[in-house]
């Protein structure tokens, strides 16, 4: 939609919102090259449009396969489901060297970074986004 320049009608929320009072970690993947399963895990938050409100959904995905390791559905933005998102993607296919994502103060919390923290996991925060286009635009 983004590329034909057309975009839904709906009101949409900003599901990419920082916290001012959460620190912003540095982007780590400007010029690398991913070679191999679970170098770098990537997650984003995404809205579904409901008759009252909006049904939020994170997915956690590893960049080189594309496949989706762990998923939540939401009815608010708070960061537990995302952090119950990582806990399953961790106890499920170990752990990424670089973990990659937007802004949002979901993912800036210190609930969530303390578990990537907790694994040795490098942080990555993409100001644009971190389900970076080009990235599956290039595999498909």
């Amino acid at each position: 939609m983004k590329r034909m320049g057309i975009e839904a009608i709906h009101r949409r929320p900003n599901t990419s919102k920082p916290a001012p009072e959460h620190k912003i970690y540095p982007y780590l993947l400007r010029d690398v090259e991913v070679l191999r399963p679970s170098q770098v895990w990537a997650i984003d938050i995404s809205y579904i449009p409901m008759a009252k409100g909006f049904t939020y959904l994170v997915a956690i995905i590893d960049w080189y396969s594309c496949k989706v390791l762990s998923w939540r559905l939401s009815i608010t933005m708070e960061a537990t489901f995302c952090i119950e998102a990582l806990e399953d993607a961790l106890a499920k296919y170990g752990k990424p060297e670089i973990f990659n994502s937007d802004q949002g103060s979901q993912f800036t919390s210190i609930d969530f970074t303390d578990v990537l923290k907790r694994e040795k996991i490098k942080i990555s925060m993409d100001g644009k986004g971190a389900w970076r286009d080009n990235v599956f635009i290039e595999r498909f």
